[in-house]
């Protein structure tokens, strides 16, 4: 077990969700309450926090179209935008942000982790997909926790997993910085360019603490080395 555990987020850091599960979620409002929701929108929302969750976006826009409708139906709609028949849907268009060779120099030096927001479905699928051969441990998703981000739950455990250790946590959103301040975790955000109101989400980081806030995984080496 080494003493330095380098934990990240999947969705924003290792893999661009914006033709995935935040496709999903404006297909999802469209389907619901005839909301064009935007890219754009959808950070505009996750940077007020306590909006990890991108069922919980739906359904607060839903609501306030007067829609009745519970989140089991939002959920399951969303699961059926996302993996399609057999894994034909939205899934397909993920697209892996660390360049070859990334992860692997990292462990080296760090024992990598996984704390994310998604299921543990489409996790592995994700991981076994474009890095098989990198050992994340322990790999924790909103189903190994009884409360999702911002919640520390999941740093907590992976930090009980390994006393002592030195943790830090790499995220692209408000609510993974707020996870990784309530569990004394350091914490590094990433902010891409490519993403809508970077500037304004870098500034947030900041203010909440961040180590640093970063454009991309690939620079995790640099920093940390």
């Amino acid at each position: 077990m080494n003493d330095r555990i380098l934990v990240l987020d999947i969705d924003g850091v290792l893999v661009d969700p914006t033709e995935t599960f935040r496709q999903a979620l404006i297909d999802l409002v469209d389907m619901f309450a005839e909301v064009t929701l935007t890219q754009d929108d959808i950070v505009r929302i996750k940077n007020r926090g306590g909006f990890n969750d991108d069922s919980d976006i739906a359904a607060e826009i839903i609501r306030n179209e007067g829609i009745e409708t519970t989140m089991d139906d939002i959920r399951r709609c969303a699961h059926d935008l996302y993996w399609g028949d057999d894994g034909d849907g939205l899934i397909q268009n993920e697209r892996w942000l660390a360049l070859p060779g990334t992860l692997e120099r990292l462990a080296e030096d760090w024992q990598l982790a996984i704390f994310t927001g998604r299921g543990m479905a489409s996790t592995e699928w994700t991981l076994g997909r474009f890095c098989p051969e990198i050992a994340f441990d322990p790999i924790i998703t909103h189903e190994q926790v009884e409360r999702r981000k911002p919640a520390p739950d999941g740093l907590l455990e992976i930090a009980a997993s390994a006393p002592g250790a030195e943790l830090v946590f790499v995220g692209d959103n408000i609510d993974d910085c707020h996870a990784a301040n309530g569990a004394g975790a350091r914490f590094i955000g990433i902010a891409s360019p490519a993403t809508p109101r970077h500037e304004e989400t870098r500034a947030l980081f900041e203010q909440l603490g961040a180590e640093t806030v970063l454009e991309s995984v690939n620079d995790l080496e640099g920093w940390l080395g």
